[in-house]
């Protein structure tokens, strides 16, 4: 004998949820159960229940004006089919169906499968959520359902739907579907929802172009894309997923929300695509990595000029305004720091070519001297071995002199290593400093350096130049920046004490500063005093950085007056 179950009275109505759909506007999924999953899901049971009633109390009273007669629950009676062992079949009391012809509620029925409808052909709304039901059969006589509920089943696979040809609102949650399949037929859906599912990839849903809300949260999604063809898509929920990267959301012109929250979105340039969307007026990113980043709020207003809420808060035009001015100001300081680090690391790479640039041809006159050395050591063993010594002298003579002038002259001739000019040497002003680096920076002493930057320049410093070219360029250094009082030189091949004879020729100088690398002369335990008494007149104030006393003065002339003396009269009486 068929037995009668009595409706459960705590249960909602399935008709509160699906006016919406039948009316066919101010539908969304906030009008889902299920819209906010990840929160439900830390729900108790009669939470949940009472979180429903509370949804579809407020909309009962309209669905009573047009149905008064309807009561929530169904009373069915449970028979075994005959022909299929296993498969319940559902008859409803006359009265039941004559009351609700297109609803039937079938929630928490303990069901493992989907029975049979005896005489439910008329049916449009279909309630099995609750249930532990595998396997979406046995539907296919029901031609005009638009509202399908299966969530809180144990479906693995989107399957037996191809007959449902009518079907607007499909839902699938909570249940463990791994990937979006067998939607061909389903061309009128308006909802799907597949929250709280095992779905790794957006597929399949190309050719849906009247779906208006697609609920995929609590997903494994990493990356959305493949969303073309949904045209109408107005609200898209992607909450707690795994998402690093958004796409292909430009290709969704009725876009207005979407919801991002709990992901792994890091920056900006992960939902570029964003900027291109103009209808979206709502989206949440909360709780994502570049949600703590201090640009977040700024940029995506600024970006996203549709905006009215962000992170579930109202956004206002002042807020737009101050965005793009805070956005325009960051931008303004990216390109600053991007150009003093380009200068930066052209600067290093000038340097460094400069360098190498240096040492070559400081190689190369080394290993000239060397030559010319040996060529000495030969001529004297040919004058040793030769009676004609004084035209041997006169040959070896002329040929020193030639090796001599070639050296001298492919030192000066500033021949360098295969680099480009614009990079091997490198020349600036910083404060009162102006820094040259390499053999051509001499160079841009020729350039307009303007009134200012000439007058505030104190302290000329050479690296990597040669002092014999140095010596050279001495009288623009004067004329150009009149206020040098200060001279620096490093890796310039000083050898003797002689060389530094040159700067006699300068107006004034208070302080040098010849550095040990590259400079042979310093090595000689004599030559600041020696530059003390060649550069008397000139009123040296600081030698390496050591002040100069004027008892340190005077030792440093009567020393070397002392030794000038000596020589004379050596000379006189040898």
């Amino acid at each position: 004998m068929p037995s009668t179950i009595q409706p459960q009275q705590s249960i909602p109505s399935i008709h509160a949820m699906s006016i919406s759909p039948l009316q066919g506007s101010g539908f969304s999924s906030s009008r889902l159960r299920d819209r906010n999953s990840d929160v439900c899901r830390d729900k108790t049971e009669e939470e949940l229940l009472r979180s429903r009633r509370m949804h579809s109390a407020g909309i009962r009273d309209r669905a009573s004006r047009d149905h008064p007669a309807y009561v929530p629950g169904d009373r069915v009676v449970f028979t075994d089919s005959p022909s299929v062992p296993g498969v319940p079949v559902v008859y409803r009391l006359p009265e039941d169906r004559q009351a609700n012809p297109d609803r039937l509620n079938l929630d928490r029925r303990h069901l493992n499968v989907c029975p049979l409808l005896e005489g439910e052909e008329q049916l449009r709304l279909l309630n099995l959520q609750h249930n532990m039901i595998m396997q979406i059969q046995h539907l296919s006589a029901l031609h005009r359902l638009i509202f399908l509920d299966l969530y809180d089943n144990m479906i693995s696979e989107i399957s037996g739907l191809q007959s449902l040809v009518s079907l607007r609102v499909l839902m699938l949650g909570k249940n463990r579907i791994t990937s979006i399949a067998n939607l061909e037929h389903l061309t009128k859906l308006d909802v799907l929802d597949l929250h709280g599912n095992r779905i790794r990839d957006i597929e399949n849903l190309n050719h849906l172009s009247e779906l208006r809300v697609l609920n995929l949260a609590g997903n494994q999604i990493a990356c959305v894309h493949n969303l073309g063809g949904l045209g109408s898509l107005a609200e898209l929920n992607l909450r707690r997923n795994v998402i690093t990267e958004v796409y292909d959301l430009d290709c969704l012109p009725s876009l207005q929300r979407l919801f991002l929250s709990y992901n792994n979105i890091s920056s900006y340039e992960d939902v570029s695509c964003l900027s291109n969307v103009s209808s979206l007026i709502e989206l949440s990113l909360d709780c994502n990595p570049y949600a703590s980043n201090p640009s977040y709020k700024p940029t995506l207003l600024d970006q996203i000029r549709s905006l009215k809420l962000l992170d579930m808060k109202k956004v206002s035009d002042e807020e737009h305004r101050v965005a793009a001015f805070m956005v325009k100001k960051q931008v303004e300081k990216k390109r600053e720091v991007d150009r003093q680090t380009a200068e930066k690391e052209q600067r290093e790479h000038a340097i460094n070519n400069a360098e190498r640039h240096w040492r070559a041809l400081r190689s190369r006159s080394r290993q000239s001297k060397s030559q010319l050395r040996l060529a000495d050591s030969r001529d004297w063993e040919q004058r040793r071995m030769s009676r004609s010594s004084s035209a041997s002298t006169g040959r070896n003579g002329s040929a020193r002199s030639i090796s001599r002038e070639r050296s001298f002259s492919a030192s000066r001739s500033g021949q360098r290593p295969d680099t480009a000019s614009s990079l091997s040497h490198y020349c600036d002003v910083s404060g009162d400093i102006l820094s040259l680096y390499g053999v051509d920076s001499l160079c841009e002493l020729d350039k307009n350096w303007g009134v200012q930057a000439t007058a505030a320049v104190t302290t000329v410093a050479f690296h990597f130049v040669f002092f014999d070219s140095v010596v050279e360029s001495l009288y623009k250094i004067r004329g150009k920046f009149p206020g040098v009082v200060s001279l620096v030189f490093q890796h310039n091949n000083i050898q003797n004490l002689q060389q530094l004879n040159a700067l006699s020729c300068l107006r004034r100088l208070d302080s040098l500063t010849i550095h040990s690398e590259g400079n042979p002369v310093t090595e000689l335990s004599l030559w600041k005093p020696y530059v003390l008494f060649r550069l008397s007149h000139l009123g040296l104030r600081k030698i390496n950085d050591e002040d100069v006393s004027f008892f340190r003065m005077w030792c440093a002339v009567f020393k070397y007056l002392t030794v000038c003396l000596c020589v004379c009269l050596s000379h006189i009486f040898l």
